[in-house]
């Protein structure tokens, strides 16, 4: 059976007011499963920046790549001021999504 796809753009931290990671998925547990476990190479690894502190969810996988090119773009203080309007504690959010793995 198909996994559902429901595309998103997403940050990660690696501490509240750390270093940042923005990244664009349509499985977000999948990829918050992939970040945390290595499973590829990258900034995110390399950095340990797993913390998901914040997500916004899109229509299309079309309008996420474009907000996640948009949230690239931005000042650090902007991104930092974005996550803080949502999530002031920086709190890990993947129970939200189900997932009960916390780091």
């Amino acid at each position: 059976m198909p996994r559902d796809r429901n595309p998103c753009v997403y940050i990660l931290a690696s501490a509240p007011r750390g270093t940042v990671y923005i990244g664009v998925t349509s499985d977000l547990p999948g990829r918050l499963y992939q970040h945390r476990h290595g499973v590829t190479e990258g900034f995110a690894t390399r950095c340990r920046v797993h913390r998901l502190v914040y997500f916004e969810m899109a229509e299309t996988m079309d309008a996420a790549i474009a907000r996640e090119k948009q949230l690239k773009r931005w000042h650090r203080d902007w991104k930092l001021n974005l996550i803080e309007r949502q999530n002031p504690e920086w709190n890990d959010l993947a129970p939200v999504l189900g997932i009960a793995e916390r780091l």
